[in-house]
C-alpha cells in the first residue's frame, strides 16, 4: 500500500535535543571534554565580565561562544554568518553549542563582537591549556619527548596591498620589474603580514605557525604564530621547549627535541644543550658540517625521535584541510595566533576522542 504524501506536524514534542544525537556520534566525547575544560575556566570568565549586581544586558555566554567556534573548525564552515545560519536549523549544532530548540540564534555581527572579548582575554589559549591538561590526566602525554616544526600561513591580503611605507596610497598592483622588501613595503590590508617564500614556493604575504608536539601520541603541546622570516622557526622552538622544561620541573628528566634539517644550526643546538635538552635534530650534511654531535645522532633515542617527529605534520595537514589555516580569514598577528591555537585545540580534541575509543576497545 502506497503511503500518502502528507505532512502533519505536532503542536508539541516531548523529545529533547539529546534524543536526536546518536549515542555513538563522535561529537559526544568531544563535547564532554570541552565542557570539562570550560568548567576549569570559570574564574577567567568571571573576570571577563562585569558583576551581575551592576546590571546591564547579559552577553552571549562565553562557553557557548567557544563551543560554536570549535564547531566552525570541525565542520569547515567558512564564515560566522554561515555558522549562524546552520545553527538555526541544525539540531546537532544546537545541541553541541547549548541552545535549546526555542532559543534564538545570534546575529552574526553580535557573535563577532562578543568573540573579540575572548581574544582580548586569551580565553582561547586558556581553553587549549585546559584541553592539554585533560590529556595529561589521561596519561596521553610523555612530557619529555617532543618534536617541533613550522608551517606557512597565507594572510588575508593580496599583492596589490603591498605598497611602499612612505607612499601608502601608491599603486601596489603595478610592481613588475620593481624591487620590494619588508623593509620598504608593507601591506595596507594587514600590516603584520610579511612577504616571504620558502623553498620552491612563490613569494606571498604570510605568517608562520609553529607547534610543539608530544611524541607519545602526536598531540600538540604548544602552538604560536609569528611574523614570517628566516629566524622565526628556531626562535619559536626555543621559546616553546623552554616552556616545556618549566612545566616539567624535573631536573633529572631527559628532554628530547626532534626537528628537521632546517633547525640544524650551531646557535640553536647550543641553546638546546644549555637548557638541558637533547637535540634530536636531523643532520644537515649537504656541503657543510652538522652541528648535531655524532654521539647523539648514533643513539637509539635519536632514531625514534626522527620517526616520531613526522606526527607533527598531521596537525598541520588537518588544520589546512579541515581547519581554516591554509589561508586565514582574519587580519592581525593577534587574531591569526588565536585562530591557529584554537585550530590546534580542535585537532587535539579529535585525536583525544580517537585515543579514548581505542582504549575502550582494548579494555
Amino acid at each position: 500500500m502506497r503511503g500518502a504524501d502528507t505532512f502533519t506536524e505536532s503542536l508539541f514534542t516531548m523529545r529533547r535535543l539529546d534524543d536526536f544525537v546518536p549515542a555513538t556520534h563522535p561529537l559526544r566525547p568531544i563535547r564532554e571534554m570541552v565542557n570539562q575544560a570550560l568548567v576549569k575556566m570559570q574564574p577567567l570568565f568571571a573576570r571577563m565580565y562585569a558583576a551581575d549586581v551592576k546590571g546591564g544586558r547579559p552577553s552571549i555566554a562565553p562557553e557557548k561562544l567557544l563551543r560554536a567556534m570549535l564547531l566552525q573548525i570541525f565542520y569547515s564552515i567558512r564564515s560566522e554568518r554561515q555558522l549562524m545560519e546552520q545553527a538555526q536549523y541544525n539540531l546537532l549544532f544546537r545541541w553541541f553549542i547549548g541552545l535549546s530548540m526555542d532559543d534564538a540564534v545570534w546575529v552574526p555581527t553580535v557573535f563577532s563582537k562578543n568573540r573579540q572579548r575572548l581574544i582580548e582575554h586569551d580565553a582561547v589559549i586558556e581553553l587549549f591549556n585546559e584541553v592539554l591538561a585533560i590529556a595529561q590526566d589521561r596519561d596521553w602525554l610523555s612530557g619529555e619527548h617532543f618534536s617541533v616544526d613550522g608551517t606557512l600561513i597565507q594572510a588575508w591580503a593580496s599583492h596589490k596591498s603591498f605598497v611602499r611605507k612612505d607612499d601608502p596610497d601608491g599603486d601596489g598592483g603595478n610592481f613588475k620589474g620593481t624591487s620590494r622588501s619588508n623593509d620598504t613595503h608593507q601591506s595596507s590590508t594587514d600590516a603584520d603580514a610579511r612577504l616571504y617564500r620558502k623553498g620552491n614556493t612563490a613569494s606571498e604575504l604570510r605568517f608562520m605557525g609553529h607547534t610543539l608536539a608530544d611524541n607519545r601520541h602526536g598531540l600538540i603541546a604548544n602552538a604560536v604564530v609569528t611574523h614570517a622570516d628566516g629566524y622565526a622557526e628556531r626562535e619559536a622552538a626555543k621559546a616553546m621547549i623552554g616552556d616545556a622544561c618549566q612545566a616539567l620541573d624535573d631536573p633529572d628528566a631527559t628532554i628530547t627535541l626532534g626537528a628537521d634539517k632546517g633547525y640544524d644550526a650551531k646557535e640553536f643546538i647550543e641553546a638546546l644543550q644549555e637548557m638541558g635538552v637533547a637535540p634530536h635534530v636531523a643532520q644537515n650534511t649537504s656541503g657543510r658540517n652538522s652541528a648535531v654531535p655524532d654521539a647523539i645522532a648514533a643513539s637509539a633515542g635519536y632514531e625514534i625521535s626522527q620517526q616520531k617527529r613526522k606526527l607533527i605534520e598531521q596537525g598541520f595537514g588537518w588544520g589546512k584541510t579541515v581547519g581554516p589555516i591554509r589561508q586565514v580569514m582574519v587580519r592581525g598577528l593577534k587574531k591569526v595566533d588565536q585562530l591557529f591555537v584554537l585550530t590546534m585545540a580542535a585537532y587535539n580534541l579529535t585525536r583525544m576522542r580517537t585515543l579514548g575509543q581505542m582504549r575502550l576497545q582494548s579494555a
